[in-house]
């Protein structure tokens, strides 16, 4: 696994793409999750393949998505769609995520969005998470998300996905508020779990949920 560079982390550049290429790689992928440290919600992961010939410029927005706000992300996700990138998307539920623990879920949201492809990568950049049990080659970069572009885009296009998923559960449980916080532990998600309980969509193996188990 390789740490991230002394460089500023939070432009990605397209330098880890460009090696490959010239080592004879042509399809990329970037993967990158969204929701790992959430109390509520799946856990979704993308992978996104930049075509070898694009057009950098247009993408000087992408940031890791912790970095952009919900319009630029929304923006840079059109973006995305609009030029023939090609994306894969995976959603593990809360129920999965608690019967083989979060890192499991999460590595198969990720092997989920690599199959979703319509044509398999020939080599695969991911944020930190090394992937178990797939024959593609693959670099895990501690930091990926701010510093490779396709990890970044990954993660633009997992957490877009997923917090389109938390508005839709909101509208099935808004005492919650998931339309705010996106299931993670806030202070107003925590309260609201002390006076109303858990809901289905709750992860129960993480310690505030199992401590107000009662299902609603």
């Amino acid at each position: 696994m390789q740490k991230a560079g002394k460089r500023d982390c939070n432009y990605p550049a397209y330098s880890e793409e460009t090696v490959l290429l010239r080592q004879g790689y042509r399809r990329i992928a970037g993967v990158d999750e969204a929701g790992r440290g959430a109390l509520a919600g799946p856990v979704v992961a993308a992978a996104v393949v930049l075509p070898p010939l694009m057009d950098i410029k247009r993408f000087s927005m992408v940031r890791d998505s912790k970095l952009l706000n919900e319009r630029q992300r929304d923006e840079i996700f059109q973006l995305m769609l609009d030029s023939a990138i090609e994306i894969g998307i995976g959603i593990i539920s809360p129920e999965i995520i608690d019967n083989i623990n979060i890192l499991n879920a999460t590595r198969k949201a990720m092997k989920m969005a690599l199959d979703r492809l319509v044509t398999p990568p020939d080599f695969v950049l991911t944020d930190a998470v090394m992937l178990k049990y797939i024959r593609i080659p693959q670099k895990n970069i501690i930091d990926g998300d701010r510093q490779v572009l396709s990890i970044a885009c990954a993660s633009i296009a997992a957490k877009v996905t997923r917090d389109r998923i938390m508005l839709e559960l909101h509208a099935t449980y808004p005492q919650y508020g998931f339309c705010n916080h996106k299931g993670y532990g806030t202070p107003e998600h925590l309260l609201c779990l002390k006076r109303y309980g858990a809901t289905k969509v709750h992860r129960f193996t993480f310690a505030p949920v199992r401590e107000l188990s009662r299902i609603i």
